[in-house]
């Protein structure tokens, strides 16, 4: 880690030119790989939370000892980097610039990557990711189909530097985007480009960025304010928290360029507490940033000043929502209000406030830089750009991935995500977190993008994409995210607090078996209700899992009503457990495993499940060997 006590200052923007000049070639092998680069390599091992967790540290600290060892500092450097994406396979080791990309790497591998790949110069073939399609094993991370189709512009620095040197930040031409803003062009001509390019928030409402921004400029106001939401708490989303552990240099200028066109001088990224890795390389960033003379008093030269400070949330999933964000940072309850007006107008403390979400704010450098035509060219007509997912669920390949926004749903599931576990048959995706809907197969070739999916009854949200097999009870998935809901509730308002109960409860009832046709008419119209009267997002969009799975999966509820029963077997009370006569072998060990001793049989005959005092637990599936056991 750069040493930020004794790191030198960058008084100008041509200064930070020529220590672009000067760093880049660092980053030589990354950015080019493929070339002999006189023998040096640069390992890079995936320091995510999931590699994290994974023992991915331990895999650095190992390279370091092993290379040292073998005298090998000279020509061989090994660092952590941030989430390569490919989270199914972590932790993940690439090597430049062979451009070789290792899967599944344990700490004792390290040895012999060094032994074979360093020193021998031979590939080690047991760690090379195999396609499952081709049965063949892939060197390189662009030869993977997990790759082939993303295009990384949020992520474009994510498992290509160490987040935790802003050298290496500089060296991919960091802060060059607020060096030119400020120097070069106009507030007025920035929030122009934002505008042109039509990079609308990630995070969830889908706003234009640049509109945003204009407002927030538009208001008059000697103090104002730009807020970082990164209080990422959809289940299953994990975009926000990869971008700030693996690039927070991209946020934090980002965080500048819309100070600099809104005239804040002060902005706070909003992150939760639950996010430790992320909020330590946060930290880290701004201080390297403020030691260079990027961040702070008189930027570059420039005469603007512009500082961040970070405050943690407590993970309330409304803090979300951007006045329920903007009450928590003042101190108080974390519960929204109603607007008008917005936080442009009157947000932090009564002053003009813009709140972006992360994954906007890391794409603004790159439109600065490249254009707003560049960026434009990407994407479908209204929605423009890149968008990152958590793909997660019943997907054989979890990670993070970035399309082109228009990419359709079957191209992410089935040629980026690999398909469904087990060669199960897709069943549905949900979109939009607990706020969004489910949408099944026959609109798998819709294309992803604000529009469209508001069509078909789900939202973008913030980016996890939960994927779902035919062994997934739709009912029960409804009923998991009024669950988190009715948890994450702030209760200020009555039709959210108790109406998202309220639908809860009769989820309960139907998948206890006690659900009436009168259950499925309330259920729709107190969604309504909800949805009509609710104040906040939340509460407003609360009863779309419920919705949407009764618009398209309506003969699951009607399983789950009339016939009581549960197609995919998934809710316990209305499961029921047959021994097949014909192939029950009399072995009586479903007998001894029942706990409420409801089988009967005599050795080697038949046995038979007393219905009325069968608890569903499923013990004696678990015990019979012979697969003489079903359950429906």
């Amino acid at each position: 880690m750069l040493n930020v006590l004794t790191a030198n200052r960058i008084n100008s923007y041509g200064e930070l030119l020529s220590e672009y000049q000067r760093l880049k070639p660092l980053l030589d092998s990354r950015v080019n790989p493929g070339g002999d680069q006189g023998h040096r390599r640069q390992i890079l091992v995936c320091g995510g939370t999931g590699c994290h967790a994974s023992e991915s540290k331990q895999i650095v600290d190992n390279f370091q000892a092993v290379i040292a060892r073998e005298g090998l500092s000279s020509v061989v450097k090994a660092s952590a980097t941030g989430c390569f994406g490919f989270c199914e396979k972590g932790p993940i080791v690439k090597v430049f610039p062979d451009d070789v990309f290792y899967v599944q790497v344990k700490p004792e591998d390290v040895e012999e990557i060094v032994d074979i790949h360093i020193v021998g110069n031979q590939k080690v073939r047991r760690l090379l990711y195999e396609e499952p399609v081709l049965k063949q094993r892939v060197e390189t991370q662009h030869a993977m189909s997990f790759y082939r189709k993303q295009q990384r512009i949020a992520l474009r620095n994510c498992g290509l530097i160490n987040p935790e040197d802003i050298d290496e930040y500089l060296a991919m031409g960091g802060y060059q985007a607020l060096g030119k803003a400020l120097t070069e062009m106009t507030p007025e001509e920035v929030i122009d480009v934002m505008k042109r390019s039509g990079l609308r928030g990630r995070g969830g409402a889908g706003f234009s960025t640049g509109k945003k921004w204009e407002f927030g400029r538009g208001y008059a106001g000697t103090e104002k304010f730009v807020i970082c939401n990164a209080d990422e708490g959809d289940p299953g989303a994990f975009m926000d928290r990869s971008i700030m552990e693996g690039d927070s240099h991209s946020v934090i200028e980002g965080m500048a360029l819309a100070g600099y066109s809104i005239g804040a001088h002060r902005g706070y990224v909003y992150i939760r507490a639950e996010y430790p890795l992320a909020v330590n390389r946060l930290q880290i960033a701004l201080s390297q940033a403020r030691s260079r003379g990027l961040l702070g008093k008189n930027i570059m030269g420039t005469g603007f000043d512009f500082d961040v400070d970070v405050k943690l949330g407590a993970g309330a999933f409304v803090c979300g929502e951007e006045t329920s964000l903007i009450h928590s940072i003042q101190g108080e309850r974390g519960e929204p209000r109603t607007k008008p007006p917005f936080p442009a107008q009157s947000g932090l403390w009564g002053k003009p406030t813009v709140v972006n979400n992360v994954e906007t704010l890391a794409n603004v450098p790159a439109i600065i830089t490249r254009g707003a035509e560049w960026y434009s060219s990407i994407g479908t007509a209204t929605s423009k750009g890149t968008k990152v997912f958590a793909l997660a669920g019943q997907i054989n390949n979890v990670g993070l991935v970035e399309v082109p926004m228009g990419t359709t749903l079957r191209e992410i599931i089935y040629d980026i995500g690999g398909g469904i576990r087990h060669g199960l048959k897709f069943k549905a995706a949900q979109t939009g977190g607990p706020s969004g809907g489910c949408i099944p197969e026959q609109f798998l070739d819709t294309p992803i993008d604000y529009e469209s999916l508001a069509q078909i009854g789900s939202i973008m949200g913030s980016g996890g994409l939960i994927v779902m097999s035919e062994k997934d009870c739709m009912v029960n998935i409804a009923k998991f995210y009024l669950e988190f809901t009715v948890d994450e509730s702030c209760g200020r308002c009555l039709p959210c607090r108790i109406g998202t109960k309220r639908l809860h409860e009769i989820l309960t009832a139907i998948t206890e078996g006690k659900g009436t046709q009168a259950d499925l008419v309330e259920l729709r119209e107190l969604s309504a209700v909800i949805m009509d009267s609710s104040l906040c997002g939340l509460g407003q969009t609360a009863p779309n899992p419920v919705l949407s799975t009764m618009k398209y999966f309506w003969d699951e509820y009607q399983a789950h009503v009339i016939d009581k029963r549960c197609p995919a077997g998934v809710c316990q009370s209305l499961l029921c457990y047959e021994i097949i006569a014909d192939k029950c072998v009399g072995c009586t060990a479903c007998a001894r495993g029942c706990p409420v001793g409801c089988i009967s049989g005599t050795v080697k005959q038949p046995h038979l499940i007393d219905q009325s005092r069968c608890i569903k637990c499923g013990a004696c599936m678990a015990k019979c060997k012979f697969k003489a056991i079903w359950r429906h």
